[in-house]
């Protein structure tokens, strides 16, 4: 494996095209768009295909023709541009397409702001879509990890022929940092991939074979039986769930944060360490399905409080902590907004407010 020095958004796509990648479209909105720039430049050195759409509504839906064909293939986007895909993202779903997307999430409501943010997170762990659909949804906290879990997602979407989502942030996406990428596919490897794909994807077939790329729900009791087998597909992710955990054993406070908030957050509980203070935190990797059972990991007979630290206001990850903790603790929240970064010092003079009282 090489290690090289490279910004976000930029080994994401690499790494997407080492997994074997060869369809991408896209459209441009701050600050994801060293994505599709470096796939524009990356895809004919591979034999792939780059195509910026018209808007972001058409890219998806040339991802999913794509993805028909049994090609990897995958999207990114920032916060208000990945709800314009919904509608196609849905669509994946319902089809059992097989795709990536990357939201390099900025500030919102609305058009918001370009700066970084962690205010997708509902939208990204409850409602991506139309029709109660789940995804496997990753929250990376370094570039090293938005490169190893992008180049998993490709995997795990072929897998399941679902839609898989990279839950980054305007930090991750822009900071620079040394990566080692993983290997690249081989042509003969993306080739079985696609030829494994061949019972359903729409490659030409003899008259009167019948395959079947989207679901006959000629029924009602058709799509409930369709809707049944996803649920239990859900229910199966219980063994992907990724999560770190770091100075939880004699906590006397756990921060609960994800993303590029974690990661500040894990320098303030080094600092913290230092004065003596027991704190600890928890750290969703797979933010959709939630990793619940870590936080039965707390000794709550030890633990004061459970700080909840997210770029967002109102705060949303917070709801899944809360039913992960069971009110075994009270809950306390450190948040920022609007495209301010979390402050380590904001996390430091709330833990020790906690601590303290």
């Amino acid at each position: 494996m090489s290690r090289v020095f490279m910004k976000g958004c930029e080994a994401i796509a690499e790494a997407a095209v080492r997994a074997g990648c060869r369809f991408f479209a896209g459209y441009p909105i701050t600050p994801q768009n060293e994505i599709p720039e470096y796939f524009s430049r990356r895809m004919p050195e591979v034999g792939g295909v780059f195509v910026q759409g018209e808007s972001e509504v058409a890219s998806i839906s040339m991802v999913y023709g794509a993805g028909c064909a049994g090609t990897r293939a995958m999207t990114s986007s920032s916060s208000c541009g990945i709800a314009l895909k919904s509608e196609g993202i849905s669509y994946c779903a319902g089809a059992r397409i097989p795709m990536v997307y990357c939201n390099v999430a900025r500030g919102g409501p609305g058009v918001g702001s370009i700066q970084p943010a962690q205010m997708d997170y509902l939208q990204a762990t409850k409602a991506s879509g139309n029709g109660g659909f789940q995804m496997l949804v990753f929250a990376p906290s370094t570039v090293q990890e938005a490169v190893d879990l992008t180049y998993a997602a490709f995997d795990y979407a072929d897998r399941d022929r679902n839609p898989v989502l990279i839950l980054a942030d305007g930090v991750i996406g822009t900071m620079m940092e040394s990566v080692e990428l993983p290997p690249m596919r081989s042509d003969e490897e993306i080739a079985a991939i696609k030829d494994s794909k061949k019972k359903w994807t729409a490659l030409g077939h003899r008259l009167g074979e019948h395959v079947d790329i989207e679901p006959g729900f000629w029924s009602t009791l058709d799509q409930q039986k369709w809707n049944e087998e996803a649920a239990a597909l859900y229910l199966s992710w219980e063994k992907d769930l990724q999560w770190e955990e770091y100075c939880v054993e004699d906590a006397e406070l756990v921060i609960a944060s994800y993303g590029i908030s974690a990661r500040i957050a894990k320098s303030a509980v080094n600092l913290l360490r230092r004065e003596g203070l027991k704190v600890g935190l928890i750290r969703p990797i797979t933010v959709n399905p939630f990793p619940y059972k870590a936080f039965d990991r707390i000794d709550y007979s030890k633990c004061k409080a459970v700080l909840d630290v997210e770029m967002s206001i109102p705060a949303q990850f917070v709801k899944d902590v809360s039913v992960a903790v069971k009110d075994r603790c009270p809950i306390e929240t450190c948040l920022c907004s609007g495209g301010n970064i979390m402050s380590r010092d904001d996390i430091l003079a709330a833990c020790k407010k906690i601590l303290e009282a």
